[in-house]
């Protein structure tokens, strides 16, 4: 791939700063639970379609006692999109080039009342040049104070920018985390935005305070809920909604499409996935 120009590189450093930044405190949250659990760390490396190096990224995933699987992914690819899938990419329709930097995080928890949660920001380059991403709450057993205290913190680092943003980027998360098939929400929402262009400074500070919005708000709800008592009936429930989860990642989920239409890392791609899942 191409050399990383001065904003490219600040994106993609930020993003590996929030992932020490996120690990750090969820390896803490562990040691808190009497667990020695830490992360593993994979590098891997790309192959453009040409047969050029395209970039690469590092996986960590860790599996604990409150954390039963929870992966934090960064990347930073570029070459050449293919084929009619490329054309489907904002501004690559005329010039297939591009570049995408990002962190990717999804937790499973072992305790069905700790929320499992999504979190992902990106930036990405064609002949456009936009920050997306978002994060959401994905509760088996939802709780109304959780969900509010999400919410608040999404709100309070969109409201610092723009007061259009929450109103506009909580109902994009509406939409998109639905389930057609099942006429189901995936969690109980958050924020979602994409194709946001223009101003990089503006754009890109927002970016970085929703990734710390996230690092303030789900760290405190862990702690809430990971040491509640469950039984049999919560796990049942619990790996029902799993199951839900993953048929929207496999089915709609635009992150696994593009990392599979563009030659990501399979493990990395698929990390998302829950490690125990049930369907009836």
């Amino acid at each position: 791939m191409q050399p990383l120009d001065e904003q490219q590189t600040a994106a993609r450093t930020w993003f590996e700063h929030l992932r020490d930044l996120i690990c750090a405190e969820f390896e803490r949250i562990e040691t808190e639970a009497g667990s020695e659990a830490i992360f593993e760390y994979t590098p891997w490396d790309r192959t453009d379609p040409s047969g050029a190096p395209g970039g690469g990224g590092v996986r960590g995933v860790m599996k604990g006692k409150v954390f039963e699987k929870v992966g934090v992914n960064v990347s930073t690819v570029g070459g050449q999109l293919e084929g009619e899938f490329g054309k489907t990419i904002h501004g690559a329709a005329d010039d297939p080039s591009f570049c995408a930097t990002g962190i990717s995080l999804v937790a499973h928890m072992a305790n069905p009342h700790v929320p499992a949660v999504h979190m992902n920001t990106r930036f990405l380059t064609t002949t456009k040049r936009w920050f997306g991403g978002g994060a959401d709450l994905n509760p088996p057993l939802p709780v109304k104070e959780d969900t509010a205290a999400f919410h608040a913190a999404m709100k309070a680092a969109c409201d610092a920018h723009d007061p259009a943003h929450y109103p506009h980027f909580k109902a994009w998360a509406d939409t998109y985390f639905y389930i057609p098939h099942r006429k189901v929400h995936r969690g109980v929402g958050g924020i979602f935005y994409d194709h946001l262009e223009g101003d990089f400074d503006a754009n890109f500070a927002f970016t970085k305070d929703v990734g710390r919005a996230f690092l303030e708000i789900f760290p405190k709800i862990v702690r809430r809920r990971m040491d509640t008592r469950f039984d049999a009936v919560d796990l049942a429930a619990q790996r029902a909604w799993r199951g839900r989860y993953t048929e929207f990642n496999l089915v709609y989920d635009r992150g696994t499409l593009f990392g599979l239409k563009t030659g990501g890392n399979i493990d990395a791609i698929l990390m998302s996935l829950p490690p125990v899942a049930t369907w009836s």
